[in-house]
This record gives C-alpha cells, structure tokens and sequence, in this order.
C-alpha cells in the first residue's frame, strides 16, 4: 500500500457525506445495551434511514446498524451490513470529542467484529481528541488522501486473516509523515504461541507453552493414539483449549482427559486450536481472580479484577454487580494498585513493555500461589471502558479516568516527539 497524502483541499469524504446524519458510534450504542435498552427500535430506524438513500448518504447508518445487529448477538447479518458501509465509504467519525478538538487522531482498523480492532472509541469519549477512523482491507486500500491528524494509530487486530494486512500497512508507515502509535510488525506477534515465545523467559513470568495444533491431531489425541506430551512439551491432563484467533472465551474449554477431547470436537467446526497447560491460580478462599490491565507507554493501569468460583472468569458473568463484596475487593485493589500490585510486579511489566515493543497494549492476568504473574493473553484489542452503572460502581470511575488520560497523554507525547 502506497502513503497517501494529508491534502486540506482534497475532501476525504464523499461529496455529500455533510447530509449524512452523524455517526452514532459504538460507545455509545454500547451503553444503549449496557444499560438495558432494546436496540430493535434503533435497528428499524437505521434500516429506514439506509433504505431512504442507498447511496453514500447512508453510510453511517449501515456502520450504526452493523454495531447494533453485533450487540444483539447477529454476527454474520452485521459483517454483512459493515462491507456495504465500507463499500460506500473508508472513513468514519464518531463523536469523542466532547468541545474543541485539540488533538486529532487517526486510526487504521480492517473489518470484523467488535473483537478485530482497538476499540478507541472508549478510551476517547468526551475527550479533546477528534477520532478518524479508517478502513483497509486487501480490497480496500489506503485512499489517496486523508483528514489531517496529529498522530497515527494502528488499531488492526492480530489475527490469521489480518497478517497481510499488517504487512501492507507496515510497509506504508514507514516513512509516515506523523508520529505512529503500535506498529503492525508488533501487533503481528500478539499471537498466543508467538506472545508466549517472547515472554516465557522474562522472571516473575508464568505464561505456560501454548502450541498452535490442527484438527486432525486433536483427534488423534482424543483416541489416544498421540500422547499430549508430544505436541506440548511437558504437557499432560488437564489442559486448556480454544479455537485460533477466538477471544472472550468463545470455544474456550478445559480438557480433563482424552475423552473430553472427543466431546470437545463434537462442539467444534474449527480446523485450528491453541492448546496450553491448565493451572490451577485459585486463592486461599477457593476463588479464581483475573486482571485486566493496560500498559500505556509501558505503565500499568488496572482496568477491572473479576472474581470467580470458576476458573474462565469474564467481567459479566463473574457476579460482580451481585455482590457488594466482590465490589468492594475490587475497590481495595483499584485504590491500591500503584503501591502493591503493579509494584510488586514492576519488573514483569517492565518486561512485557519492552517485549512485545507496543505503545499501548492490555492483559489479562492473575496471581499464582507464589505471587507470580501467571499471563492469559496479551493483545492489543482488550475492551477498556467506563460504561459499568455509577451507582454500582462509583469507585471504577476515577480509575477509568486515569487510564484514559494516560492514553491522552500518549497522544500529546507522539505529537511532540514530531516537532
């Protein structure tokens, strides 16, 4: 993909984009759903408001509609719906910025789910940055002119299917003419075996092997005519299992033995799957505790600490808007979080930062026994946001602004590497 030029006098967007009604964006579609309102209303609208003007006027009622047909659980009809807005227009503005823009951001994303891209949407609302977003794809190159931005960020998730397109972009930035922020070349090692390549070695660390294994092996496992152990160094009962390039726990499944491999399969369409060593990281009280954390310019933030009987912990489905206890862990760990836990593991985000070579980048995380960070994930894509109910927790408020003036800063220190 050839750098296209920032060209004031060349508009970026379609002659009448300016009778386009406004994007509504995904944050704010999502605190529609957080909060408990039905979408069907909203989705009808949007519909009306496409089939008014099946030109490029409609473009960002086809992009609302694919968020709000995701929100509802309807992933193939919504991909659908993104490739017409993406055919009528690349180029997409939601509303963060809540006055003056003082920054202007730009970002590269690729098509997909609401699990492909950075979503910065969150990170920005109600900011003094005005957000850009823009659409490649193999068939969707990089336009010949842009808006005007202060800072570049890729926002490209990895993943088999955007590879190449890493590689394309990567090949562009290079000589950008603005700061860029998280390169593809190392947001492409953000797979789960490359990931635990890179930090397997780093002290303080625990990220067990995790080896990219096709269909046919499993099987093979699942008969018993492969013994674990020779795929995965060391390994044996139990271990855990996921299709390649799923996220949020989906096809996620603890394996016992190989009959629950055999059941497992029956579940599973998938040809490839990540396979790694269970570990038990429960606490002395018998429950699981997972972190999400951000580093931001190689400084960790804590987004959210979920608590669990059960070992797949997700935030929604750990109970923790149920249980005033549970909050109020959750509290104490936030307020102390500076002064115990990311002192404590300093060393180890000083080695994740310089590893994985990205300027903004999540993880998610819990504690082993002996205080060792034991790493799920790493990528660049984790939802960071402050849409959970006030009155629940009022206490998640002051940390989210932290992070997402952190992430501000992050911008303002690009643009002054530039001048």
């Amino acid at each position: 993909m050839n750098k296209p030029s920032q060209n004031p006098h060349t508009p970026p967007y379609p002659a009448n984009e300016t009778l386009q009604e406004p994007l509504i964006g995904l944050a704010k579609l999502m605190r529609m759903a957080f909060s408990g309102a039905d979408l069907a209303p909203l989705g009808t609208q949007l519909i009306e408001r496409a089939g008014a003007d099946p030109g490029t006027a409609s473009a960002n009622a086809l992009m609302d509609l694919s968020t709000v047909l995701q929100l509802r659980g309807n992933r193939e009809l919504a991909l659908v719906m993104q490739a017409q807005a993406l055919e009528l227009q690349q180029i997409y503005s939601p509303p963060t910025a809540a006055g003056q823009a003082n920054i202007r951001l730009l970002a590269i994303m690729g098509p997909g789910d609401l699990m492909a891209n950075t979503p910065l949407e969150f990170l920005l609302e109600n900011s003094d940055v005005a957000l850009d977003i823009l659409y490649v794809a193999p068939g969707l190159p990089l336009p010949p002119a842009l808006p005007e931005h202060d800072v570049l960020f890729i926002a490209i998730g990895e993943s088999d299917q955007n590879i190449p397109l890493l590689e394309d972009i990567g090949e562009a930035v290079k000589s950008w003419p603005r700061p860029v922020l998280n390169m593809p070349k190392r947001i492409a090692l953000l797979s789960r075996d490359s990931a635990c390549a890179l930090l397997e070695s780093a002290p303080g660390i625990i990220m067990p092997d995790t080896v990219r294994i096709d269909r046919h092996a499993l099987e093979q496992i699942g008969r018993e005519e492969l013994a674990i152990a020779a795929v995965l160094e060391g390994g044996n009962f139990p271990v855990i299992v996921r299709p390649v390039d799923s996220h949020a726990g989906k096809g996620l499944a603890k394996l016992d033995d190989p009959a629950s491999v055999v059941d497992y399969l029956q579940t599973m369409p998938h040809d490839e799957f990540y396979i790694a060593r269970f570990i038990d990281y429960r606490g002395a009280d018998g429950l699981f505790r997972k972190y999400r954390i951000v580093l931001i310019e190689g400084r960790p933030f804590v987004c959210h600490m979920g608590i669990s009987a059960y070992w797949m912990i997700h935030y929604l489905n750990a109970g923790m808007a149920e249980s005033a206890e549970k909050r109020a862990e959750e509290e104490r760990f936030m307020e102390n979080f500076d002064a115990d836990f990311a002192r404590r593991h300093a060393e180890v985000f000083r080695a994740i930062h310089e590893r994985m070579g990205l300027d903004y980048i999540g993880i998610d995380c819990g504690e082993t026994s002996d205080g060792s960070l034991l790493i799920f994930e790493v990528d660049s894509n984790m939802i960071v946001h402050a849409i959970d109910p006030v009155d629940v927790f009022p206490y998640k408020q002051p940390q989210m602004r932290k992070v997402f003036a952190a992430f501000r800063e992050m911008l303002a220190n690009a643009m002054k590497r530039s001048i």
